[in-house]
């Protein structure tokens, strides 16, 4: 299975939520991130490099935008708010049925937006690391039970 993790910049949540996700190593799952507004090749964000290199992950230390080509490669494409999936479906209605935040998708009746650390300090980005670690974890239980 084929996961696009999607956020603004693709600096701090999702490039977060890939290292996470890699780390489990679940068997056939392989995973990519970018943002609905990144520009190819900025660095990730020093914060996020600071606690994927902290917890030993490994990780993509550059920027992505989204693209077709991304889309299409996706088995389940996952955005950290209600709004970068509403940016994503206005542009490729065609994702709609494997496009969802994170938070419907991993957690049982789960709704809202992953907490943006952008601009904060390491405790900021250590609480949207945290948020993102449960949510992964539920996710690769959804995964593993549906047989991924």
């Amino acid at each position: 299975m084929n996961i696009y993790f999607i956020c603004t910049g693709n600096t701090c949540r999702s490039p977060m939520a890939e290292a996470i996700l890699r780390s489990k190593a679940i068997e056939g799952v392989t995973v990519r991130s970018a943002g609905v507004s990144a520009v190819d090749g900025l660095p990730i964000s020093s914060n996020a490099k600071t606690l994927i290199e902290g917890a030993d992950m490994p990780y993509t230390p550059v920027s992505n935008t989204v693209t077709e080509e991304g889309l299409e490669w996706a088995d389940l494409v996952l955005t950290m708010t209600s709004s970068h999936k509403a940016m994503l479906l206005h542009s490729f209605p065609e994702m709609k049925a494997k496009t969802f935040t994170l938070k419907e998708f991993a957690a049982p009746g789960g709704f809202g937006d992953v907490h943006d650390p952008y601009g904060g300090s390491l405790a900021t980005y250590r609480k949207t690391f945290d948020e993102l670690d449960r949510l992964i974890e539920q996710l690769k239980m959804k995964l593993t039970e549906d047989g991924a």
